[in-house]
């Protein structure tokens, strides 16, 4: 019998619209893999610790070691090969996609249409190898899929590469719809997929990554004055009957999504339990379980969902961000985004019972310990929690702003980057506005980098961002080199680039694919 698979993400399976438009679907699907990776739960940590924000607690994974004792980060580092991984697998996805849609005998498409999908395919193309650019520099560019084995592989300019990733991007600008003319179906807009503002806040991120604000601040600008996004300034959604702010609205899971009434949100990764909708998570994410604190190991607590059920505490935020970083009455710093006491919950011990828990003994340092409530999640159905059911908010207005005032400082723009952060800071300090206000003398660099980690600890990859603006190794040591369990050591300025996998060095044996500076 002679048998054709059909079911292959293949040009040759993409033979119509609803072929194109599953295999689009499917990038989505692939870009949830980039945030879960239970196996390897420090994965989280990666991103966090041995910077300026976060440190590994004695409950670590172990994943996570090379990325705060840099002497033991090699060529055969499993989180390095990890993302490689990823980000070509997605841009053989986005190659399969882009060149079947080019195909002149793709049938039952308008010009049209047939660009918008390119767009979408386009846009994770240009995400993936600005992952790539960020973290190894640079990398081999491929924008065909390949037919089969290739071993010569040989790693481009960074300047190919930044042109490439624009040239996408630029595409995906002219030809993704706005954020209110995505597709719907049955149950409303899908505003989930890709939209130009996503296109447009990461072609400025790259500017800014490239050095070129001047074309940065234009797109960060439309953003903002587009009128379709606006920040949270109003308690809202399916928790305002409970003690809290609206800035901490935004990050409860049934809040999060524009449908839901985030208008701060330009892009949301949904994700759904799977227990109700099948596919609804790829593998476990894990989240909750590194960043939130392991209470349910001190006798008389219990697991709670205002306590954001049950976490492990792999991670701890710095001594920095809990005592140095927030000012006043910022509201980033209220109980309700960063926990700071627990009080005994358990009935069963009504001699401690509504008590604080006391911080004594240094097991405290994971299972009491101050973090961020932006991961909080819990399922009574499922107490024990191994998996988080919570969307990824990937991209938001507040950033925006954040990148604006990076871009207009660059360009020697103080009192416009001032104007940008104080928008911020307004919302921040609702009840002593001034409190909160900056002069154009206060802005540097430092001073933006430290207003991102206030506005946006927990949700941005930390580690990434120094990366880009080439301040890890200054800020890593500088702001958090006291840490009492595994402290920072090691670090030099060639961990600004993570090592190209040994594997794909050896496999590529037709041709020289050069390692990064100081790795073996």
């Amino acid at each position: 019998m002679d048998e054709k698979n059909e079911a292959r993400y293949t040009p040759e399976a993409l033979k119509d619209s609803l072929g194109a438009e599953a295999s689009l679907v499917g990038l989505y699907n692939h870009l949830s893999t980039y945030y879960s990776w239970s196996g390897r739960q420090g994965w989280v940590s990666v991103w966090q610790v041995g910077t300026d924000v976060a440190n590994a607690t004695a409950n670590q994974e172990g994943v996570e070691i090379p990325y705060y004792n840099y002497s033991l980060l090699t060529s055969t580092d499993d989180a390095a090969a990890r993302t490689w991984d990823r980000n070509y697998i997605m841009i053989s996805l986005t190659n399969t996609i882009i060149a079947g849609l080019a195909d002149p005998s793709f049938p039952g498409m308008t010009q049209v249409g047939k660009d918008a999908m390119t767009a979408e395919a386009s846009f994770f193309r240009a995400y993936a190898y600005n992952y790539l650019a960020t973290c190894f520099g640079s990398v081999p560019i491929i924008l065909e899929p390949l037919a089969g084995p290739k071993s010569d592989f040989v790693r481009a300019p960074l300047d190919d590469v930044n042109n490439q990733i624009v040239e996408d991007l630029l595409f995906a600008v002219a030809h993704l719809p706005d954020i209110e003319s995505v597709k719907s179906n049955a149950k409303g807009k899908l505003y989930g997929r890709a939209n130009k503002f996503m296109a447009m806040q990461l072609l400025a991120e790259v500017y800014l990554r490239m050095d070129k604000p001047e074309l940065a601040e234009p797109l960060l600008q439309d953003i903002i004055h587009s009128g379709q996004f606006d920040l949270i300034r109003n308690r809202y959604g399916i928790k305002t009957n409970e003690p809290g702010t609206y800035y901490a609205d935004m990050f409860i899971y049934g809040n999060q999504r524009r449908v839901q009434g985030n208008r701060e949100a330009i892009w949301v990764l949904e994700q759904e339990n799977p227990n109700s909708v099948i596919g609804g998570i790829t593998d476990n994410p894990q989240q909750r379980r590194v960043w939130g604190a392991a209470y349910y190991d001190v006798q008389g607590m219990s697991l709670a969902d205002s306590l954001g059920g049950r976490a492990l505490g792999r991670l701890r935020l710095s001594n920095w961000v809990l005592y140095g970083l927030y000012k006043g009455s910022d509201i980033r710093n209220s109980q309700y985004s960063i926990k700071r006491q627990y009080y005994y919950n358990n009935t069963d011990y009504p001699d401690r019972f509504g008590k604080p828990v006391p911080y004594t003994g240094p097991d405290t340092l994971y299972k009491i310990a101050p973090h961020t409530t932006k991961w909080y999640q819990f399922d009574p159905n499922d107490t024990f929690g191994y998996a988080m059911i919570k969307d990824f908010i990937l991209m938001r207005l507040g950033e925006t702003y954040l990148l604006l005032a990076e871009a207009q400082f660059k360009q020697g723009k103080l009192q416009e980057a001032a104007n940008s952060i104080n928008v911020l800071r307004e919302r921040a300090y609702p009840n002593y506005p001034q409190e909160g206000q900056v002069s154009a003398a206060e802005i540097t660099l430092d001073f933006i980098l430290d207003e991102r980690a206030r506005e946006l600890i927990g949700e941005e990859n930390r580690r990434m961002t120094l990366v880009r603006t080439k301040t890890l190794v200054e800020r890593a040591t500088r702001l958090n080199s006291n840490n009492s369990v595994n402290p920072i050591r090691g670090i030099s300025q060639n961990n600004l680039l993570m090592p190209i996998p040994l594997n794909e060095i050896q496999l590529n044996k037709d041709a020289v694919l050069e390692q990064n500076p100081g790795y073996n």
